[in-house]
């Protein structure tokens, strides 16, 4: 090949490392992506794009069967093969010529295959050897965790790739865990027509307001999943035809596929971190400008530094990242405060996420058990956003419902969190409401406009007091 030397080398061509790349571009920077697999990496073949188209079809026939009017229009159910279909448009076909062709018209190097880190701002690629001037960058992500239970492995079990990538869907499905990824595929499956039982080992969403799990829990149930709860699983053993899981009560529970959505593992295994002194398969720890701690050269962005395992965030920190390096490549002040330029702030208390169950859920920034852990002072408000004027027109029967954490002492929001059809589209205002740490006081003269489910924050405001 030609050039062998540039400024960034980022390991990874997920949307995180084409965002390191595009930033530091941006920043007067030559930049390389080293990839194994397709140029878009797990969000756009395997993750975030088709899981949710995946998702979407069953979802919009499930809105329109609680509205009178459309509900008598619908006839049919949800033709699983066009879903199918429309989700391989989503993925390109598995083919990532766009993606390449965008990676050219940005400037960006790209060389395939596997790369390690071979020593000081070195990567080497097969016979070929890439030496950074500035930085290195890891972006590889995460794999799915395969859990130590007995015949588990040996019982050939779906990850999220294969269950978002599938060709044929499975008449029936057992799914281990109870985070979003068992939570989507349980939703998306059930929506199918598949014959689905979660096995969590205690409840769904724990992470989130106890209200989320226990919600996502009724509407699973709703639409025919099994949901067993505080439930371990002790064997996996596959069949001729099934698979079957003996649980911790002695029980089994037999279907054509299982799905393993237990957790993440860094993709950080074999890349030469041994050659520098670190753990290989270990999470890489960065201060908030993603530099790894110890090195002035070695930065991660994404799952690989496990700050926060969501797709827009590991965005976010690639834009910090990027633009840092381009920065101290250039001998420029670097904004490293919080919430400055060439940092990702966000990360510690303030990450949006949606889950895209039925019903969803939308949250940001601190529950209130987290809140009351950290040393706040707080006061939770909590109301039915099936209340609200909108929400009755939305839906018939709509059901949801809304919290807001609040900082006592200074007065602003500290997490909020929705339950409800349709919820994912409140969350953006809630996020920078708490990124903004906008007083409560101002909030009341952000007037939402009527009927719409945004009126849940004059509802919100109007419970906690007008000041």
């Amino acid at each position: 090949m030609g050039t062998t030397e540039y400024d960034v080398i980022v390991l990874g061509a997920g949307a995180v490392g084409e965002n390191v790349a595009d930033r530091a571009i941006k920043g007067g920077l030559t930049a390389v992506i080293v990839e194994s697999e397709l140029v878009g990496g797990e969000c756009s073949y395997w993750a975030c794009m088709p899981s949710k188209a995946l998702l979407r079809s069953a979802q919009v026939l499930r809105a329109a069967r609680h509205v009178r009017g459309a509900a008598q229009a619908v006839t049919g159910d949800v033709d699983v093969q066009a879903v199918l279909d429309r989700r391989d448009d989503f993925t390109s076909h598995w083919k990532d010529d766009g993606q390449v062709a965008w990676l050219n018209s940005a400037g960006i190097a790209l060389v395939r295959g596997h790369g390690r880190i071979t020593g000081e701002k070195t990567v080497t690629v097969g016979d070929t050897v890439l030496t950074a001037r500035h930085a290195v960058v890891v972006s590889t992500g995460s794999d799915a965790l395969i859990p130590d239970i007995p015949g588990l492995r040996g019982a050939d079990p779906w990850t999220s790739r294969d269950a978002t990538s599938v060709k044929v869907v499975p008449s029936s499905l057992a799914i281990i865990g109870g985070g979003v990824v068992a939570v989507e595929m349980a939703t998306a499956y059930a929506g199918f027509g598949t014959t689905v039982t979660v096995i969590a080992r205690s409840k769904l969403l724990e992470a989130m307001e106890p209200f989320a799990g226990e919600m996502v829990t009724e509407g699973l149930r709703e639409l025919g999943a099994t949901v067993l709860l505080d439930t371990t699983t002790k064997s996996v053993h596959r069949t001729d035809d099934a698979v079957v899981l003996e649980l911790g009560d002695g029980s089994t529970v037999t279907a054509q596929e299982v799905l393993v959505a237990t957790g993440r593992t860094p993709r950080t295994g074999d890349i030469g971190l041994e050659t520098i002194g670190l753990k290989p398969g270990s999470w890489l720890d960065v201060d908030d400008t993603l530099l790894v701690r110890g090195f002035d050269w070695l930065y991660a962005a994404g799952d690989a530094n496990h700050r926060a395992l969501l797709t827009h965030q590991g965005k976010y920190q690639a834009r910090a990242a990027g633009d840092v390096i381009a920065a101290r490549a250039d001998g420029k002040p670097v904004s490293d405060a919080p919430w400055g330029t060439h940092v990702a702030t966000a990360d510690n208390q303030a990450v949006p996420q949606v889950t895209f169950s039925g019903p969803e859920v939308a949250s940001i920034g601190l529950t209130a058990a987290a809140a009351e852990a950290a040393g706040y002072q707080t006061r939770v408000v909590d109301y039915e956003i099936g209340n609200v004027a909108g929400a009755s027109v939305f839906a018939d029967g709509y059901k949801g419902t809304a919290r807001m954490v609040v900082d006592e002492q200074r007065k602003v929001i500290l997490g909020v969190t929705f339950v409800g059809p349709d919820v994912a589209d409140l969350l953006q205002a809630a996020t920078i409401a708490v990124v903004g740490e906008v007083p409560l006081d101002r909030l009341w003269h952000a007037v939402p406009a009527y009927p719409t489910i945004n009126e849940i924050w004059l509802r919100l405001l109007e419970t906690y007091g007008r000041p």
